[in-house]
């Protein structure tokens, strides 16, 4: 049950959210140039000032505090964006489109499997597999362990082997997704 001073806090917040959503959102549009995550954003910054609002109310400037706090939350928007950019650099290389006679059967099986395998397995696998990436990469571009990358890769090709039925597993992957004609492979350990 709500006291008084609970209730007034609450009244004074939900004042400061009708005057300054609209300015806050507008902020954080500027700073991402998204305006889905602008709303978004702008919530989060409400939602924080609200679990702070005995600090906040008592600010000298308590929409400069609002304005740091979606500048913060839009700083670190930006730079996952950054980080998730680099890990799929990662994946993309100069390849040819095309690949030589394909197992079409194969790759049907293969990708068929894989879509099985919860996402980190697959992952791991197929960048292991499919992109010949290290386990260091991997483990980079997924921003895991590298010891998560071996057991991860080890339990999804065993999970593999027990789909597909069949002792070359590494081998139907390798050739299911293999690097498209005139790209080189192979691992850095």
């Amino acid at each position: 049950m709500g006291t008084v001073v609970d209730d007034a806090a609450s009244v004074e917040f939900h004042a400061f959210f009708e005057r300054h959503y609209a300015e806050l959102s507008r902020l954080a549009y500027m700073l991402t140039g998204e305006s889905d995550a602008a709303d978004d954003l702008a919530a989060d910054a409400l939602l924080a000032l609200w679990h702070r609002w005995d600090r906040v109310r008592a600010a000298d400037h308590p929409v400069a505090y609002a304005r740091g706090v979606v500048a913060n939350l839009a700083r670190t928007r930006i730079r996952s964006a950054v980080r998730e950019r680099r890990r799929i650099a990662l994946f993309w290389s100069q390849r040819e489109e095309r690949t030589e006679n394909p197992d079409v059967a194969g790759v049907v099986d293969v990708q068929g499997a894989l879509r099985r395998l919860p996402f980190r397995k697959r992952a791991c696998v197929v960048l292991r597999h499919a992109f010949d990436l290290s386990e260091k990469d991997t483990a980079l571009a997924l921003g895991i362990s590298v010891g998560t990358v071996k057991s991860q890769t080890s339990k999804g090709m065993a999970e593999l082997q027990k789909l597909l039925g069949d002792q070359s597993v590494p081998q139907r992957v390798h050739a299911a997704m293999a690097p498209r004609a005139g790209q080189s492979g192979g691992r850095n350990r």
